[in-house]
């Protein structure tokens, strides 16, 4: 749900081939994809009013997961091959889902849905500070560094660093840093191993999130129990997570990558902070200050700083 570039941050291999022609415009599916995006936050809330931060997490990968498997049967695309390959994608399945979802879930027991929506849009500026370091192709810029500094200004405006970061809870908004945080550096370990690969974008994003949901199959019985009761309204935030912004928004966003190019699919970027902020506070009740909204702007504006230079190349 955020990026280096959204659109490109779980993409893992070769860039896709040339999509057929598709009967719904593109905006439409922007647009879509940005919904879906934007109201995982608020699914991620509404799930874990039911049910334990990694028991929503494993449902999420989960469907998600079995959306996949159901678009590489239909296409028939399997699975790729090679002990290597699965250990990188293990890693990479670890970084881009089981841990940043895990610590979203958590994140939201104590903060809003709209402060973890605007978390999540820090992951470019962790994602330029960490290639200028991890890359060696990717230089700083005056304009690049102006919006990292930027957006931490933004982040900073967000938390109400002038009143002390009153009323924030601290750990709960370092989870959601922290997830951001976790999503550029998966990407970057994918660039470094997985680049170049001869299976598809599906064949490899199926069997990463196979392996994030084995992953949370692990982990979730050893920190949690059964549910008492399964309340109906969460479970249906867990599914739709899953299913829709989890395995249909990963067909979606490939498509658009391979119909309208990456620079301007990853424009969805700065949507899902309006939307999730906007999903919160009218269905949620969540209260919003002022440094709230004016913050997410500063971030969005030095995120999409630092992101000028891939676009100029990308042209």
């Amino acid at each position: 749900m955020a990026t280096v570039s959204v659109p490109r941050a779980r993409a893992a291999g070769p860039a896709p081939a040339p999509a057929p022609r598709r009967t719904l415009d593109w905006r439409l599916r922007f647009a879509g994809l940005s919904l879906i995006w934007g109201f995982s936050f608020l699914l991620i809330k509404v799930g874990t009013q039911g049910y334990a931060p990694f028991q929503v997490t494993f449902g999420r990968l989960l469907f998600g997961t079995l959306v996949l498997a159901a678009a590489m049967l239909v296409r028939r695309q399997g699975l790729p091959r090679g002990w290597r390959t699965w250990g990188h994608l293990a890693v990479a399945a670890f970084f881009l889902n089981a841990l940043p979802f895990s610590l979203f879930a958590y994140s939201e027991l104590t903060i809003p849905s709209t402060l973890a929506g605007i978390c999540n849009a820090t992951s470019p500026l962790w994602g330029m500070a960490l290639s200028m370091v991890a890359l060696s192709e990717d230089r700083p810029t005056r304009r690049r560094v102006a919006g990292l500094g930027l957006g931490f200004i933004g982040v900073l405006t967000v938390l109400g660093a002038w009143q002390g970061f009153h009323g924030i809870d601290a750990a709960g908004t370092a989870m959601a840093l922290g997830a951001s945080l976790s999503y550029p550096i998966g990407w970057i370990y994918v660039r470094r191993t997985l680049a170049g690969r001869s299976e598809s974008h599906l064949s490899l994003t199926g069997a990463q999130l196979l392996l994030a949901t084995a992953q949370l199959a692990f982990v979730t019985p050893l920190f949690t129990t059964l549910p008492k009761s399964w309340p109906l309204l969460p479970l249906l935030a867990v599914l739709a997570l899953g299913a829709l912004g989890t395995g249909l928004a990963v067909l979606v966003q490939y498509e658009l990558v391979a119909e309208i190019g990456p620079t301007t699919a990853q424009m969805v970027t700065y949507f899902i902070p309006v939307i999730a902020t906007a999903a919160g506070v009218t269905l949620l009740g969540e209260s919003l200050s002022w440094s709230t909204p004016v913050g997410a702007v500063i971030v969005l504006v030095g995120a999409a700083l630092t992101q000028s230079r891939a676009k100029a190349a990308a042209r």
